[in-house]
């Protein structure tokens, strides 16, 4: 058997496809996956590592809490004991095996879409400060506004919470005040919450606000207007992570702790951006 870590919201078609793509590589070799949701509880996320600690799995497959920087000594003691591999959101402070997406290069591709379509005043909404992924997806962001000339505001980087009631007040607050003509939403999550803030304000998307989001979602093109999406190879990452950790399992001499690969997202442009 293999366990599974991840996040989960009910709205995360990332994890749907991931799924699919272990389970692609799991059914074919014989194992079982049992699947563990942290609900972006650091706890949650403590207590199933020491329950794979007792011998309860064979490998782990693991995508981390927004505040998994916290828990790195317990996942350093994981990986030290059985085969382990990061996929999506990483903790770079372990050592082991990582599969991610090209999340610097995806949003400053993001970015330079927003200022093609005339935009000036660009906002980010990020989902952590800690996290890995949303620092490089923020570092692409500042990099492409360095490159065409735009200023960086500390108002720039809006780090939202896992609430949604919050987010919202947030966001509201954040629009008013900043008067944002482009956002990039950096989870389905954030993107969703950008329609409904534009909504209650009475913002046109494109004509006022144009908005890209980081999002699998399949009804993005159905969103009035579509959605213009990074969208991640989940399902490519999902299949990969799987097989490096079946080629582990397999023989323990591979060098699972070195592997490390990274599978380019794509941007798909809809009615949500005017380029």
């Amino acid at each position: 058997r293999i366990g599974m870590i991840y996040k989960y919201f009910p709205e995360d078609s990332f994890f749907a496809e991931a799924i699919n793509g272990i389970e692609s590589v799991a059914q074919e070799k014989g194992y079982h996956v049992l699947i563990y949701l942290t609900h972006e509880s650091l706890g949650k996320e403590q207590a199933i590592l020491k329950d794979f600690q007792s011998g309860r799995v064979d490998g782990v497959l693991i995508s981390v809490t927004t505040d998994t920087t916290a828990a790195q000594q317990g996942l350093e003691q994981l990986a030290k004991e059985i085969p382990v591999v990061f996929f999506d959101r990483v903790c770079e402070e372990v050592t082991a095996a990582k599969i991610t997406t090209d999340d610097a290069a995806a949003a400053y591709k993001a970015t330079a879409h927003l200022v093609a379509g005339g935009c000036r005043n660009i906002g980010l909404l990020s989902a952590s400060r800690h996290l890995s992924i949303c620092n490089n997806r923020t570092e692409g962001f500042l990099q492409a506004l360095r490159d065409h000339g735009l200023p960086l505001t500390e108002t720039a980087v809006v780090y939202c919470t896992n609430d949604n009631a919050a987010n919202h007040h947030l966001l509201e607050d954040a629009f008013q005040q900043q008067h944002y003509d482009g956002i990039i939403a950096t989870t389905e999550k954030l993107s969703t919450a950008v329609y409904l803030v534009c909504e209650a304000l009475h913002l046109r998307i494109p004509a006022d606000v144009q908005v890209i989001g980081f999002s699998n979602l399949s009804t993005a093109r159905f969103l009035n207007p579509s959605l213009t999406t990074v969208t991640q190879p989940a399902f490519e990452m999902g299949k990969a992570a799987a097989t490096l950790l079946f080629q582990a399992l397999k023989r323990s001499s591979f060098p699972l702790q070195e592997q490390q690969q990274v599978i380019p997202s794509s941007l798909v442009i809809r009615n949500s951006t005017l380029a």
